[in-house]
């Protein structure tokens, strides 16, 4: 029999192409568990045909869509990205470009804390998701990883990108917690514990340098969930230029952060950019000369030339009691990474009272709702007065992918709408969603601004108007939404967001 090397090269493509599927199978979210073993014996026979029918139907909807007009280049497309294959969670790399190491608070690894079990290969084999996890969070820059169960045989990995949640991963329920309880014993948790609620924190080191990561762990229905918060350390990395404020609003807090004393209080919900906006303003400040102390739960970045204390109430390391220290420490500038009590807020309001400089964040949703939480906590309306000077509530809006964002279609009423009012909508786009954004249609976030100075005017009206402070309930959030709504619709009028997304920020 004759040896020839285009059926050799032929048979080698074939079976390629069949592995290739069958690890498509492994990692895909539309098989269930049950069904994967016989659906990955299916992709053993028909892998190769069933992917030139989904070449062929690609290049039609690619060119349907006026995406691409070369055959050719799609073909090469999608030949790259087969031939490149693909790991647990994403583009496989190899060993070196996927280096991390998962460590705990003391430094030790992972490997050496967890997997010393009979089988050493099944071990190896979860360390390698778990890793996988953690390393495509960092690359896909996500805030949150959310382990949890689906049913009592499947877990769902998802994370949160851009302030949305989307799901990157299906893993048998058993091999999942295997993954769960890796990740808690690099976290100093104890992983027999299952049902009570646990906190925890682990580093991860790779090639970029190190990331931090808190867990929180609870037991709920069909088995254990998990949530790790990513701690980002581009936050310190941000500054006013960059951040989306525009000239007028960046004047007024370079003018504010620039005085030796007051009090700067940012707003917002979970995840609407507080903390990044607090590191932009230190950003701001000399450190060299001026002596900056910070307390926060927790230290997101490590600020040079900052001395930065971490919340522990297991310690009684508290913000109140972290703030008693500080005004002993002979600070210029104070910053609280969140008001949570009235000893806290009173703290904070008197020394800014006393030549410090305080920055602070708590959590409401509008500029006036932060004035009325402050009354809640029990702060009396003269400590409000003499000791705020700017109030600044802010949201993200994710940005639209500018390779894949479409003209907006308006409807007739919409239309009518922009016309009444003389708006310029030629220039909105709708999100579509490309292989660059994962589908989503946005790529990245911008944030948006609305602040309340406290002039003379304003604080008057805070310690003599009991009208004023009741009208303050009664309208509640709405002039702060009016106000970021119309900041938003700058945004949508220029082409960076979509009408649908300034909808589901601010509503």
């Amino acid at each position: 029999m004759s040896f020839n090397p285009i059926k050799l090269v032929i048979l080698c493509g074939w079976v390629y192409l069949c592995f290739y599927f069958v690890q498509q199978v492994q990692y895909s979210l539309l098989v269930p568990p049950k069904y994967k073993t016989i659906a990955k014996l299916s992709a053993l026979f028909v892998g190769p045909i069933l992917f030139f029918v989904l070449l062929i139907v690609d290049i039609v909807r690619q060119i349907s869509s006026e995406r691409q007009k070369n055959v050719f280049e799609i073909i090469k497309q999608r030949f790259r990205k087969a031939f490149a294959g693909r790991g647990p969670s994403g583009p496989a790399k190899s060993r070196e470009e996927t280096a991390i190491k998962l460590l705990d608070s003391s430094g030790t690894e992972l490997k050496q804390i967890y997997g010393h079990g009979k089988s050493k290969r099944e071990d190896r084999h979860i360390l390698d998701i778990t890793e996988h996890i953690i390393w495509d969070a960092l690359q896909e820059q996500a805030s949150d990883i959310l382990i949890d169960p689906k049913n009592d045989s499947t877990y769902t990995v998802r994370y949160r990108v851009d302030g949305v949640l989307r799901i990157v991963e299906q893993l048998e329920t058993g091999k999942c917690q295997a993954v769960i309880n890796s990740i808690k014993a690099v976290s100093n948790m104890d992983i027999s514990e299952r049902r009570r609620p646990q906190d925890g924190a682990f580093i991860a080191q790779t090639a970029d340098g190190m990331a931090s990561f808190r867990v929180a762990s609870a037991g709920v229905v069909n088995g254990e969930k998990l949530s790790v918060r990513v701690l980002s350390k581009k936050a310190g990395m941000y500054t006013l230029e960059n951040i989306g404020l525009s000239d007028k609003h960046r004047s007024i807090i370079k003018n504010e952060i620039s005085k030796p004393s007051g009090m700067i209080l940012m707003c917002g919900p979970t995840g609407s950019g507080k903390t990044t906006s607090l590191y932009a303003m230190l950003n701001e400040i000399d450190l060299y000369t001026r002596n900056v102390i910070t307390v926060e739960d927790p230290i997101e970045c490590v600020l040079p030339h900052a001395s930065q204390i971490e919340v522990n109430p297991k310690a009684g390391i508290t913000f109140a009691k972290s703030l008693r220290s500080i005004l002993r420490q002979d600070p210029d500038v104070i910053t609280i990474g969140e008001i949570r009590d009235e000893e806290t807020a009173e703290i904070a309001l008197r020394a800014s009272q006393t030549g410090h400089l305080v920055l602070a964040t708590i959590h409401s949703y509008s500029n006036e709702s932060a004035l009325v939480r402050l009354l809640d906590l029990g702060v009396t309306e003269v400590l409000i007065s003499s000791g705020l000077d700017l109030v600044i509530s802010q949201r993200l809006l994710r940005r639209l992918c500018s390779n894949c964002r479409k003209p907006a279609q308006l409807t007739k009423n919409q239309i009518a709408d922009f016309r009444r009012k003389k708006i310029d909508y030629k220039h909105l786009y709708r999100a579509e969603g490309c292989e660059l954004c994962h589908g989503t249609g946005y790529r990245g976030r911008t944030a948006i601004f609305d602040m309340l100075v406290v002039d003379n005017e304003l604080k008057a009206s805070i310690v003599s108007s009991d009208s004023w402070i009741t009208e303050l309930r009664k309208s509640g959030d709405e002039q702060g939404k009016s106000n970021l709504r119309k900041q938003g619709l700058k945004m949508v009028l220029s082409g960076v967001t979509s009408l649908e997304e300034l909808k589901r920020v601010i509503g």
